[in-house]
């Protein structure tokens, strides 16, 4: 049994993925933005606060760490336009990651239109960047962190477009395969590859090439620390 955040658990793929984890015996710590939006639920604990507020997100990885060292994160939230894309999709995971303590998984939610995201990281620091510019950089961080962290496992998921709030009722994809692959990376005993995978639907694909450059790595994290007043651990 593993203690396990997911973070964005009020509908959609964040509640697939927290159901299914309690559904197997796991205890489960859902997020969502507001207490009306808690889903109802077996879990061992809820939090809430608002990830697009950098205060809140430094607030809710206090209160996280309240419940101890999670064995598993699965950053699942996600917003589609800026400024809150940044805010939400790449800021809050980071700042979360870096002021938890830090568990043994750590899943980070991405996107095919990650390859389509803009290396340049003004947008990062002003908010302006795209959807597809957050997904990279989410993406390209955490391949960062399975570098900077190998006794950890770390891995980016791209569960497809299906159909969720966010996704649209016409998204092409089976929203029950969209949350498989994050219960698997939380709780499976072996996993190939260990750390650093960029997966869809149960398999590792490439990512774009960006994701995986270390010197973007560099000023990627650079410039997330310099924008949140946020460090990483060594």
């Amino acid at each position: 049994m593993s203690l396990i955040l997911v973070t964005g658990a009020s509908a959609g793929l964040g509640l697939a993925t927290a159901q299914a984890l309690a559904d197997g015996g796991h205890d489960v710590v859902v997020h969502a933005r507001t207490p009306s939006r808690v889903p109802p639920g077996g879990w061992r604990g809820t939090l809430t606060g608002d990830l697009a507020d950098l205060d809140a997100v430094k607030q809710l990885a206090r209160e996280a760490d309240a419940f101890g060292r999670f064995d598993a994160a699965v950053h699942n939230a996600g917003a589609l336009h800026s400024p809150d894309a940044v805010r939400v999709n790449t800021i809050a995971p980071y700042v979360l990651t870096a002021s938890m303590h830090r568990p043994e998984r750590l899943i980070y939610l991405s996107s095919s239109m990650h390859r389509g995201g803009d290396t340049d990281l003004e947008g990062l620091r002003t908010g302006s960047g795209s959807y597809s510019d957050s997904k990279l950089w989410v993406t390209a961080m955490a391949l960062a962190l399975a570098t900077r962290w190998p006794d950890a496992h770390v891995h980016a998921v791209d569960p497809g477009w299906v159909p969720t709030r966010m996704g649209g009722a016409g998204a092409p994809d089976d929203l029950r395969e969209g949350h498989l692959t994050q219960v698997h990376l939380a709780t499976a005993e072996s996993i190939t590859p260990r750390t650093g995978g960029y997966w869809h639907h149960l398999s590792t694909q490439r990512p774009a090439a960006a994701a995986g450059d270390s010197i973007f790595h560099e000023h990627l994290l650079a410039a997330l620390a310099e924008t949140t007043g946020v460090t990483l651990a060594g």
